[in-house]
């Protein structure tokens, strides 16, 4: 019985913890959605966190060009994430938030809340806690996953692409939007995101930069998952 029990545990693969980060626009959400769905991984999307958050502020009538009122308000609502990657979910205070933290006010003001020490404290912890408790491993996707949530995950990975190829996804994405506006839009979000005080989007020292600019979706899902498969195999 032993024996076959040690047989298992020597043939199951190897947790793994994934850290991806990168700018928007980069395929970041598709891959590591189907990276962790491929792999049998548990998944997070850190920056539904921080729009979760956000959304909250706002409903809440918190004056979210206030870090000192963001910051005090920053411990009060639940934030409770899903890791299915085939079916990730979002609930503040027991409300499913998928659908309203996706809303342009949400994205126009997310970087301003997430800029705020305190709110990046408290969503570092729950992070942290998240991929702490996945069993079998997971991917965890966001901007300072690399250097700053997680700086001992077993493999980090940045995408970049280039403001062309982003704005023109993103368009797509949200359908009938303007490509010009749209890469104006991401560029000035890339800022903020890199300039803030606190865990800015960087790429991390041992991460590996992967350039989606010229890749299929597939060919990028496939480049991660034989890195990981890789990291697996070494471990």
């Amino acid at each position: 019985m032993s024996n076959t029990v040690e047989t298992a545990a020597r043939t199951a693969p190897a947790a793994v913890i994934v850290a991806i980060d990168g700018p928007s626009g980069t395929g970041k959400s598709s891959t590591s959605k189907a990276v962790a769905a491929k792999l049998g991984l548990s998944y997070l999307d850190t920056g539904a966190q921080y729009r979760a958050i956000t959304w909250w502020m706002l409903t809440n009538g918190i004056d979210v060009t206030d870090p000192v009122a963001i910051a005090d308000a920053a411990g009060k609502p639940v934030i409770v994430s899903g890791t299915d990657p085939s079916a990730p979910t979002i609930t503040v205070d027991g409300i499913d938030a998928s659908g309203p933290i996706r809303t342009q006010e949400v994205t126009s003001k997310v970087s301003a809340v997430s800029a705020v020490p305190e709110v990046r404290t408290l969503i570092t912890e729950l992070q942290r806690s998240i991929a702490k408790g996945a069993a079998l491993g997971i991917v965890v996707e966001g901007r300072d996953i690399g250097t700053t949530v997680l700086p001992d995950a077993n493999l980090k990975i940045f995408l970049t692409a280039s403001p062309e190829a982003r704005a023109a996804r993103r368009s797509g994405e949200l359908k009938g939007a303007d490509v010009s506006a749209t890469r104006e839009a991401l560029l000035k979000r890339d800022a903020a995101d890199s300039s803030r005080k606190t865990s800015p989007l960087a790429k991390a020292d041992d991460a590996v930069e992967v350039d989606t600019s010229d890749l299929t979706l597939d060919q990028v899902i496939e480049c991660v998952v034989t890195l990981v498969e890789g990291k697996r195999a070494a471990k």
